[in-house]
């Protein structure tokens, strides 16, 4: 079991050094020059030079590529210098070796080109918003999935299945830009006096009044909702099929031949062994709800990391955009190793190959 953790945690790992080298290549052949946007298009020349060098732009592109791999890695290598290990903190110096500290520390994601706050500290503002709109979302999407799912297995009658394919086809079909903007126009500007929900909002208002900042938790619905259809869709169809195809096995057919209860087949034989597609589902797509929220919040204005996504691009600013991709592709990476790994513990046939 050991052996198996350490091999899908190696396997993270690789993917995050792949996505890490992808993002910086990528952002660094696109057109632009960062430190002439951080001064204006009116800048002397010295002063944008100056920018580069600080920034380390005047170096050559592999030497940045090491560099950066550097602030990401755990343990590192600096010059020891009290102003460069300053921006690395907080740092445990292991060694030092000539004029080189050896750090251990968390990764360093640079600093924004525009506000000149560590990145660390602009994502970990957003981070929270985005994890419980996640959060509240699949919870939403697996409680109701689940229960229209095993309402159309248990029952199959021709209106649930119609309900059921009418959930399915308008969840997956509608973009999850689109099904923002209707949800925000229809329940947040037409029902407005009904639902008395907005159109935009985030977790915390601010009072009118001058009172401050307040919880403003009914913001949360309209962008739950809107980004848990589409896996609202497929727990329902999934649950649904998979209920249908363990109540027509043999086990089954075994427990109503000894007269067990309807509900006691259902729900301790049946559906333990047919929610493991669900799980493998919920499990994925809570992952990629963190991704895919980007649309969603901007629309709503919700202040996670889509919007700061969004504002980044806007303005180029590459060190927020790369630590925003690396910090969704961690997530996915620790939420499939986890999966993996209870998958190994449950079954230990997963665990071979």
């Amino acid at each position: 079991m050991l052996a198996y953790i350490i091999r899908k945690i190696l396997y993270g790992i690789a993917v995050l050094w792949g996505v890490a080298t992808l993002v910086f290549f990528l952002f660094n052949i696109l057109p632009g020059d960062p430190a002439q946007m951080m001064l204006g298009q009116r800048a002397d020349k010295e002063a944008v030079d100056a920018i580069r060098e600080e920034l380390g732009l005047n170096r050559s592109l592999g030497r940045q590529y090491v560099n950066y791999l550097n602030d990401l890695v755990p343990l590192s290598f600096y010059e020891n210098d009290a102003e460069v290990l300053e921006k690395r903190a907080p740092f445990l110096k292991v060694a030092t070796i000539g004029t080189t500290a050896v750090l251990l520390k968390k990764p360093y994601l640079r600093m924004s080109y525009q506000s000149r706050r560590n990145v660390t500290d602009v994502l970990g503002e957003a981070f929270p918003n985005t994890f419980l709109l996640a959060l509240v979302s699949i919870t939403f999407a697996m409680v109701v999935g689940l229960l229209i799912g095993i309402l159309t297995a248990v029952y199959n009658t021709r209106f649930l299945n119609r309900l059921t394919l009418f959930i399915t086809t308008i969840g997956m079909s509608l973009p999850s830009f689109f099904a923002a903007i209707l949800m925000a126009w229809i329940f947040g500007f037409l029902l407005e006096n009904i639902t008395g929900l907005g159109m935009t909002g985030s977790l915390y208002s601010v009072d009118d009044y001058g009172r401050g900042e307040y919880l403003s938790l009914a913001n949360l619905i309209l962008p739950a909702l809107t980004l848990g259809m589409r896996p609202l869709a497929v727990i329902v169809e999934l649950t649904r099929t998979s209920l249908l195809e363990a109540m027509s096995m043999d086990y089954v057919r075994t427990a109503k031949a000894k007269g067990l209860s309807k509900t006691r087949i259902i729900c301790v034989h049946a559906l333990r062994n047919a929610l493991n597609p669900v799980v493998t589902a919920v499990s994925g797509w809570f992952a990629s709800l963190m991704a895919g929220a980007v649309f969603v919040e901007y629309v709503f204005d919700w202040k996670g990391i889509g919007v700061v996504i969004v504002d980044s691009l806007e303005k180029y600013d590459f060190p927020v955009i790369m630590g925003a991709v690396l910090l969704i592709a961690l997530m996915l990476v620790v939420i499939n190793i986890v999966v993996d790994i209870i998958y190994g513990i449950i079954d230990p046939r997963v665990r071979i190959g």
